[in-house]
């Protein structure tokens, strides 16, 4: 089971290449470090997408959630999007909704779930300021400057409670049970290098 107490940093200085003229745009961390931290999520997210939250033996974590989260209920069947879906000019989503931000490892086929958060709606959401847009991007050229590749998608649960106070309820029994990343809830569990370089 995985604790909610601080951790050491995953990566020390040892692992990462600063530069003296921009220290944020030249960061490097290295392939194996980040191969090691996708595994750590996978290893705790990967039982839950084959199983359900109901079948992974994590009492703590998944006790109070059975009452209202559908048991069935996985995120991989929701419809994935580029991240510019906003740019369309038609929405594909409207009204509240819970959202998923999702990478699919190319070289293990494995989905991992970086990011969950809630919405009044779900065709605005994602065109302003967003904390996890930036995670990403910061995520998105460490796995490029590794020569990793990524598949950044984002899928939307329309299925949600219309009060916005009973649909954060539903987003904070998610984000407990799949423990995503960038969450500001989990970040610390994770020691998440991406999070730390732009904050």
């Amino acid at each position: 089971m995985i604790k909610y107490g601080r951790q050491h940093d995953l990566f020390n200085n040892n692992d990462l290449d600063f530069s003296e003229k921009n220290p944020l745009q030249d960061i490097f961390i290295d392939k194996k470090i980040i191969r090691e931290w996708q595994k750590k999520i996978i290893t705790h997210q990967s039982p839950i997408f084959k199983y359900g939250y109901k079948d992974v033996t994590q009492p703590s974590l998944f006790e109070s959630s059975s009452e209202e989260l559908n048991e069935t209920f996985n995120p991989i069947e929701l419809t994935p999007l580029p991240l510019s879906f906003w740019r369309w000019p038609k929405a594909m989503h409207e009204g509240p909704a819970v959202y998923f931000v999702m990478d699919k490892l190319i070289d293990s086929d494995e989905n991992i779930i970086l990011y969950i958060g809630e919405t009044i709606s779900a065709e605005k959401r994602w065109k302003g300021l967003h904390d996890c847009k930036s995670y990403l991007s910061s995520y998105s050229d460490s796995l490029q400057k590794a020569n990793m590749s990524t598949k950044l998608s984002i899928r939307f649960w329309l299925d949600v409670p219309l009060k916005t106070k009973d649909r954060r309820k539903l987003e904070q029994k998610l984000i407990q049970t799949w423990l995503p990343p960038f969450n500001k809830e989990t970040r610390e569990i994770w020691a998440t290098p991406f999070t730390s370089q732009i904050n």
